[in-house]
């Protein structure tokens, strides 16, 4: 065998050279596509005073690009599982996309309704009427005093994803 190289090693070893650094090039760029974008990265966490919630007249809060609503309950409104309790007062947070088609419902006295398909939902965000397969989703959050954030897992979302589940 001999040690010099000819030609053909040579491209052989030059093409292994380029594939390698083209692959890793490819790796990188896919990785990078892979990875959230900077300004969704910053738009992970909303903060919502539940202070100024007016009670029986749901806010609306954009987290993520959806809409999400917040009802401070009034003292006629049911109680439910799905209730946060802050300050003494009971909110219900879901976000706003029927779940059927994912139309945003609006609030008509104490319930919300789809116009796309007649879906309702009560005060507790259930479905109650119409093709909805089932009640509107909460976003995970943690309540801090009376401070909502939005996008945060605490023990009140864990607790609410654990009774929705034993049910």
């Amino acid at each position: 065998m001999s040690n010099e190289m000819n030609r053909r090693d040579f491209l052989g070893w030059s093409f292994g050279a380029v594939a390698a650094v083209g692959a890793g090039a490819s790796l990188v760029a896919m990785k990078q596509s892979w990875d959230p974008l900077p300004s969704v990265l910053s738009a992970g966490f909303t903060k919502v005073d539940l202070t100024t919630a007016e009670p029986g007249n749901p806010s609306l809060v954009t987290w993520r690009g959806k809409p999400i609503f917040v009802l401070r309950k009034t003292k006629e409104m049911e109680e439910s599982d799905r209730d946060i309790v802050a300050n003494g007062e009971r909110y219900i947070v879901v976000i706003g996309l029927c779940t059927h088609l994912g139309c945003i419902p609006a609030w008509k006295k104490d319930v919300w309704k789809c116009a796309c398909h007649g879906g309702e939902f009560d005060s507790n965000g259930t479905q109650t009427f119409g093709p909805p397969p089932r009640p509107l989703d909460i976003p995970p959050f943690s309540i801090s005093g009376t401070t909502l954030t939005l996008g945060e897992e605490g023990p009140e979302y864990q607790k609410i994803l654990a009774d929705s589940a034993t049910a």
